[in-house]
């Protein structure tokens, strides 16, 4: 099967299912970010294994943030941390290796925090009253608009590097696009047709926009960072052409809790 084809594939399968778990909301959207979380947290644990990650500590750490967060709320996401960084340091203490515990510690903490922690802000925004439908729509829209307009613009006019160390393909041109995009897509999916003191002001959904598309770009560099570190071209095989589960959570895995916080910051979202 070509690259081109099992991209299609993929991409026919998987986005009816994550729109549907998106619509149902509750604990079908809990049970595709679970799978997502312990998928993606595998293959960075695989990916650092030289690292000597604490991995079943992880593993229960990445479920406490997701069985915390859907069962309380966003303020278990702290204790999820904290019982993942004491479970590290219990097992590294009877682990038998030769790594650092430092080094394998902070791998662990960091799969959590930054996998499990970072996607689970989704049910959060998914869970506001009222109107989280709507915002867990225009979140994962922004995003796949910035992705595919940052594509479009720098595939055709494309100059100058964005962060050539990191991504080399992706380019200041290309970041504009994607901009643009993505913030046009956030206000037109959060627009207010007849008056401007609806769920959120135009400026508010503009500001959304702008934070989600920063925060989105910032995730795929961090997990070009991460797999230039680890020396990989792409974090697993899953999804065949799409690579693996982190190649396409990326992006959300930051632009969900900056999502999510700035709607707090507006009173659009319980703290």
């Amino acid at each position: 099967m070509s690259n081109t084809v099992s991209r299609l594939a993929v991409a026919a399968v998987g986005l009816p299912v994550v729109l549907g778990a998106a619509w149902l909301g509750g604990w079908w959207m809990w049970l595709l970010l679970a799978v997502a979380v312990l998928l993606a947290l595998h293959e960075l644990y695989a990916m650092t294994r030289q690292l000597r990650p604490l991995v079943l500590a992880g593993y229960l750490g990445a479920l406490a943030a997701l069985l915390g967060t859907q069962l309380g709320g966003v303020a278990w996401l702290g204790l999820a941390l904290l019982l993942t960084l004491v479970l590290g340091f219990l097992f590294a203490a009877i682990a038998d290796t030769s790594q650092s515990n430092t080094i394998a510690i902070g791998t662990t903490v960091l799969g959590v925090a930054w996998i499990a922690v970072g996607l689970t802000h989704l049910a959060l925004v998914r869970d506001v009253p009222g109107q989280g439908r709507q915002l867990v729509f225009t979140v994962l829209l922004t995003v796949f608009a910035t992705d595919t307009g940052a594509y479009v613009v720098g595939r055709l006019v494309g100059r100058r590097k964005l962060a050539p160390r990191l991504s080399p393909g992706k380019t200041w041109e290309g970041f504009l696009g994607g901009t643009v995009f993505g913030v046009f897509v956030c206000w037109i999916s959060l627009y207010q047709p007849i008056t401007d003191d609806g769920f959120l002001s135009h400026g508010q959904a503009i500001a959304l926009g702008l934070v989600v598309v920063v925060a989105s770009v910032i995730g795929d560099l961090l997990e070009s960072m991460v797999k230039r570190d680890m020396g990989v071209k792409d974090t697993g095989r899953l999804l065949g052409g799409h690579g693996g589960v982190l190649d396409r959570i990326d992006s959300l895995l930051i632009a969900s809790p900056a999502a999510f916080y700035v709607l707090l910051a507006f009173d659009a979202a319980p703290g």
